[in-house]
């Protein structure tokens, strides 16, 4: 049971990446930018009372599922999304969905995935991945993020579906029941990039957006004052994996939403966006900066003050470029023709 026509493409986040694979075996041909961008996939949010693997939660994507509602609601393609109750009674959803010949996006944690190197099988829930076919015990996956079609048992499939703690994938599977023959993008455009500027600049509490990543600077230079050195690295080490190992996270998002604008400026011949996009692309150099530091400050774990006051400085100055950044995108929406 294999749908033949479907065709397996690596991309840089695996919902983006879904989103991509799932829209073209529908006849809807977009570069993941673009589905990024539409989707309002960039986003920031740091937890510090929502504990994942025992360290606070730092989030640099919307929450799962949210890309691929919106562009599929944007551009007219019917979708159908289901969560389940037992692992029975998913598998045997999903083998339904792949005899009716259409590939099925799922929600899935990567610990389970055996076919991922094993530095990137821990426990995280909100991995995206398609299931387009079924060999004997084993189903054929295209997971976006790797460079070729992979296979996973029935079994350890059910368990990444259904995998606990935040979140919990509750065995979800979504994919479209119907596209339109052809699409009109303007207006997606225009609403994505509305959508992420509020996101990013007005949300309703200071953990998220341009203020959470200036409060989780304030966060990190307060580490060796109430942490040990082995747990300010620890917490320093988790921005980093989530920020460089999960999907694209901080400079990669960031670098994938200038493809976009610059995608944008191009189909509008709007240089105001062009240039936009250059600009986040040096924001996006300067997210890999703090990388590079914080990863030299968690090897040195000597929990040196001065080392913790340079990576919050670090965060605080990209907020307050972030804020300008966005105020400019959305007076260029505003004002369009």
């Amino acid at each position: 049971m294999i749908i033949e026509n479907f065709e397996h493409h690596q991309y840089a986040h695996c919902e983006s990446g879904v989103t991509v694979n799932l829209l073209r075996y529908y006849g809807i041909e977009l570069s993941e930018p673009m589905i990024f961008g539409i989707g309002a996939g960039m986003f920031f949010g740091h937890l510090p009372f929502v504990k994942v693997n025992g360290v606070p939660g730092t989030t640099f994507r919307i929450w799962p599922g949210y890309i691929f509602k919106r562009v599929s609601n944007q551009l007219g393609v019917k979708i159908k999304v289901e969560n389940f109750k037992t692992p029975e009674k998913a598998t045997q959803a999903l083998d339904e969905v792949l005899a009716s010949k259409r590939p099925a996006g799922m929600m899935a944690s990567v610990y389970y995935l055996n076919y991922l190197p094993p530095a990137f099988r821990f426990h995280f829930n909100a991995h995206n991945l398609i299931a387009f076919g079924k060999e004997g015990d084993e189903y054929l996956i295209s997971d976006p993020v790797m460079e070729n079609v992979a296979k996973v048992s029935s079994e350890d499939l059910a368990k990444a579906r259904f995998a606990k703690g935040f979140p919990e994938p509750n065995g979800r599977m979504y994919y479209p029941v119907q596209a339109p023959k052809t699409v009109d993008l303007t207006k997606p455009i225009w609403s994505g990039i509305n959508q992420t500027c509020f996101f990013m600049l007005t949300p309703p509490v200071p953990f998220f957006g341009v203020k959470g990543i200036k409060f989780l600077g304030k966060k990190i230079k307060q580490y060796p004052a109430k942490l040990d050195p082995r747990r300010s690295a620890l917490y320093v080490g988790n921005i980093i994996r989530m920020q460089e190992e999960i999907g694209t996270g901080g400079a990669g998002f960031r670098f994938l939403y200038a493809a976009f604008l610059q995608e944008a400026g191009k189909k509008f011949g709007n240089d105001e966006l062009l240039h936009l996009s250059e600009e986040m692309t040096t924001i996006g150099d300067q997210w890999r900066n703090f990388a590079y530091s914080a990863a030299r400050t968690c090897k040195a774990r000597s929990g040196e003050l001065h080392s913790y006051d340079e990576l919050g400085d670090m965060l605080i100055d990209i907020s307050g470029k972030e804020k300008d950044f966005f105020e400019k995108l959305k007076k260029v929406a505003k004002g369009r023709k």
